[in-house]
């Protein structure tokens, strides 16, 4: 998962509004983006068209599916993560940690804005460098869409998940979106 000496500590998922504490900018890219909107496919009648494609029933009610809920929602499963529509609303849809990691503790670290962090403090803490690794945890053969999708490269995916946004706070040696 991260390329450096120590394997960063498992850490909970915080959610989207805590990210956007600091990187509003970037949240309001997200929250029109497909990611944002990826849980609202499994609800009955949306993209009815994709779903027969797929095999899938277009009327059937996907949100407490066990099956779609890992790549439709944040954090399914794990600590702090999306536990049900009801119950973690703000956790549906694929949020920032999918693809960075789960913040509940490198959020401490990088909220500390009166001095500097190193990228090795955060990555320890969980936020993950290449977050590009992780998209083919979804993209990939068991999902339903991918007979009828082109293969899926994550690098050259031209859709990011948010539009790049100049960071206000970061380590010198380290920036998200160059």
């Amino acid at each position: 998962m991260v390329a450096n000496a120590q394997e960063p500590v498992k850490a909970a998922f915080a959610g989207v509004k805590t990210c956007k504490k600091c990187h509003r900018k970037v949240w309001k890219t997200w929250k029109k983006s497909r990611m944002a909107q990826s849980f609202a496919i499994l609800k009955p009648g949306e993209r009815a068209d994709m779903k027969k494609k797929a095999g899938l029933d277009p009327n059937k009610d996907y949100t407490h599916d066990t099956t779609c809920l890992p790549c439709h929602t944040t954090g399914y499963g794990k600590p702090g993560g999306f536990v049900s529509i009801e119950k973690t609303p703000g956790m549906a849809g694929v949020g920032c940690e999918n693809c960075h990691g789960a913040g509940k503790l490198y959020n401490k670290v990088m909220g500390k804005h009166s001095r500097t962090y190193t990228e090795d403090e955060i990555l320890r803490a969980g936020l993950t460098k290449d977050p590009y690794t992780i998209c083919i945890t979804c993209h990939n053969e068991k999902s339903p869409t991918r007979k009828f999708q082109k293969p899926f490269d994550a690098r050259a995916h031209k859709w990011p998940a948010h539009a790049p946004v100049k960071l206000k706070y970061h380590t010198p040696e380290y920036q998200v979106n160059k």
